[in-house]
């Protein structure tokens, strides 16, 4: 296939002024596990001029499809769930304690604004704490599910369920989608509408120059990651895919209090991240180390032990063993709502996912040997 510069914009990258406006309306939308359909139909909308088709399963994973008669099925995927919380229990006195939707983090919790989402529309509220000055004893309490509680400014359960709030409402942070320095995408959910918005910009890639692609190409947006991988293997077992490229967040390590020793050296502004894992299917990771190398594209390297705890896991020992692989990208502070990637990043990530489609061969077989 002949070599095809990927075209930058104004702004001096892949991702587009047009884009980023999307990036942003995309990422201060709630999607919270479960309840993606919002912004699975918002992104769909984005999606829908550079694919053939589109498809959306029974729990709200999206996917567009282009060529969609071709036999060898390639998949793309991100998943657009983001953390929660779910009401679980209400006090006479009006205050409203949760419990988790994914894995979310009780010790940032005190002080945040939330919205909690009812039949009758959006109830703000906020986590209470006790003031510093009412706190003493040489030990304080720390923020636990069993003592961070909501404050939506009633004095009784009656009140609070007259708002629409009921056991079983779930509640997203209010924080919304900034710049930082010029350098950086903050914002919460990143983790990893992230990576639905880079599968989306490959797309609009493929289409603006005008790739022929010699498979099918599925671009996934899975549901209730944050849970299970449960929405990659729903998925998976309806399309059935020949070889899966998933892309998820993986933490930067040179913030404060990680151990690299454990955690490995990883950084935001390095590039994507390629991981080791017996999920990662040998030959095709070597395909796209490769296909970096020789588009001067910079990536690190992450070993994740028994398994990637992303959907490559779920991709990978469905259908029988499909070739998976992962790419990361590295970010600051996960499930906070003051996630962190970096801009050149994204742009490397839609550029190796792009170019790895690009090098992959008719009806490639993956296998190191077959007899």
């Amino acid at each position: 296939m002949a070599k095809k510069k990927i075209k930058e914009d104004s702004l001096g990258t892949v991702v587009t002024a047009e884009s980023l406006a999307f990036f942003e309306k995309y990422i201060n939308n709630p999607s919270p596990t479960g309840f993606e359909w919002a912004g699975q139909r918002m992104w769909l909308d984005y999606l829908k001029p550079y694919v053939d088709e589109t498809y959306i399963d029974n729990y709200g994973t999206a996917v567009g499809i282009i060529n969609p008669k071709a036999t060898y099925k390639v998949v793309i995927e991100a998943h657009a769930d983001e953390i929660s919380w779910f009401v679980n229990y209400i006090s006479k006195d009006g205050l409203i304690y949760v419990i988790r939707n994914g894995g979310s983090d009780h010790q940032i919790a005190p002080s945040k604004r939330v919205n909690i989402h009812t039949d009758k529309g959006i109830v703000k509220a906020v986590f209470g704490w006790p003031a510093i000055h009412t706190r003493s004893g040489e030990k304080e309490e720390a923020p636990t599910l069993k003592n961070i509680f909501l404050d939506c400014g009633c004095t009784s359960k009656e009140e609070v369920e007259e708002l629409g709030i009921h056991v079983g409402c779930v509640i997203t942070y209010e924080d919304e989608f900034m710049i930082l320095n010029d350098r950086y995408y903050v914002g919460r959910a990143l983790d990893n509408r992230a990576g639905g918005f880079m599968i989306a910009e490959v797309a609009r890639l493929l289409t603006e120059n005008k790739q022929k692609l010699p498979f099918g190409l599925y671009i996934v947006n899975s549901v209730q990651e944050e849970i299970g991988l449960r929405g990659a293997e729903m998925i998976a077992q309806h399309i059935k895919p020949n070889v899966a490229i998933v892309t998820d967040v993986t933490h930067d390590t040179n913030t404060p209090m990680i151990n690299k020793i454990t955690q490995g050296d990883l950084a935001c502004g390095k590039g994507p991240v390629v991981s080791y894992a017996p999920a990662v299917q040998i030959n095709l990771n070597r395909q796209l180390i490769e296909v970096a190398h020789k588009n001067n594209i910079p990536i690190q390297r992450q070993a994740s032990s028994r398994f990637t705890g992303t959907d490559t896991d779920a991709f990978a020992y469905s259908n029988g063993g499909v070739p998976s692989a992962l790419i990361s990208l590295p970010l600051r502070y996960m499930h906070t709502t003051v996630e962190m990637v970096h801009k050149d990043d994204v742009d490397n990530v839609i550029k190796l996912i792009y170019e790895v489609l690009r090098s992959i061969e008719k009806d490639q077989d993956f296998r190191t040997f077959s007899k």
